[in-house]
């Protein structure tokens, strides 16, 4: 079998189900595992978003869409040359991949009509329930509901240590400037690890607000996770915004608690590694005490990037 995966969540799924030799296409963001990274890229987006502020690419993307631009432009002879018989694509957030009509747009120039799953999760349950569905298109169920089992017992041990522990108010910010607080599965991910989400909405989509809604819903913990972001982009986005944002910057110091988070790895991508953003979530919910325990959050209590000074 021959797979274009376009969706990163998708991709990690079939290289766990021990199908990764047979991916022939994927998309510019598809980097984890990294041994998948020289599989030739059938779609890359309009905007760099690597040498973008948070601002400029929000005007960008709101630019785009008010104009019927598309953000995402599919390699058709790329696509071609790699003949795949099955493409994994989805149908959640038109912001973070190619839409389904401009992918089917580019299907019909191909001389035959591959399979095409589209993948719509909305919350945790919903990005599970598509691992066994991607088993299933690859042919081989058992090992997708063997998968799924082990993910929803990792689930169901972090909704049981978080059973009867005072919840925490807990805002999510899934993009700085302007401010979006996130939604889909975030919501459910803050809910199963312990805390109290004052701001998302589960299975809505992320939405912007202002800083004064942020500070009506008194979270006691601000968890900074802007979508697609590592842990060094949305530190280095914080201190710039810090720097010239007095009220934000004087806002997540008064919070009890704030964390910055790898949210490319694990909260903005609809797949496996949600659950590794779960357990990340849980110790934060929990009374995370040490200022840096991975590579994957850091605790700004405190810290000079949120006074506007560099680190």
């Amino acid at each position: 079998m021959r797979i274009c995966s376009l969706v990163p969540g998708a991709t990690e799924i079939v290289a766990l189900l021990g199908f990764g030799d047979a991916l022939v296409g994927i998309s510019h963001e598809c980097d984890y595992p990294a041994a998948l990274r020289g599989v030739p890229v059938v779609v890359q987006p309009v905007i760099d978003s690597g040498a973008t502020s948070s601002d400029e690419i929000d005007q960008q993307v709101k630019a785009l869409a008010s104009s019927g631009r598309p953000l995402y432009r599919v390699d058709v002879q790329a696509l071609a040359e790699a003949r795949p018989d099955l493409i994994l694509t989805q149908d959640v957030c038109h912001v973070c991949a190619v839409t389904p009509g401009e992918l089917e747009q580019a299907i019909r120039s191909l001389p035959y009509r591959p399979q095409i799953l589209t993948l719509a999760p909305q919350s945790l349950d919903d990005v599970i329930d598509d691992v066994e569905r991607i088993g299933a298109a690859l042919g081989v169920a058992s090992l997708g509901r063997d998968l799924c089992q082990s993910l929803r017992s990792r689930i169901a041990a972090v909704r049981s240590t978080a059973a009867g522990r005072s919840r925490p108010r807990v805002a999510c910010l899934e993009w700085l400037t302007p401010l979006y607080v996130g939604g889909h599965w975030v919501p459910d991910i803050v809910e199963t690890a312990g805390g109290q989400d004052v701001l998302g909405e589960a299975r809505r989509p992320s939405r912007q607000v202002t800083l004064e809604e942020v500070r009506a819903g008194a979270p006691e913990i601000v968890v900074l996770m802007p979508c697609g972001f590592s842990l060094s982009r949305t530190v280095a986005e914080l201190t710039a915004l810090c720097r010239t944002d007095a009220a934000c910057s004087d806002f997540l110091q008064s919070a009890s608690r704030t964390y910055a988070v790898d949210a490319g790895s694990y909260f903005s991508r609809p797949g496996p590694r949600l659950v590794d953003g779960l357990e990340l979530m849980a110790e934060i919910c929990g009374g995370m005490e040490h200022s840096n325990p991975s590579d994957s959050v850091l605790n700004l209590t405190g810290h000079g990037c949120l006074a506007g000074h560099s680190l």
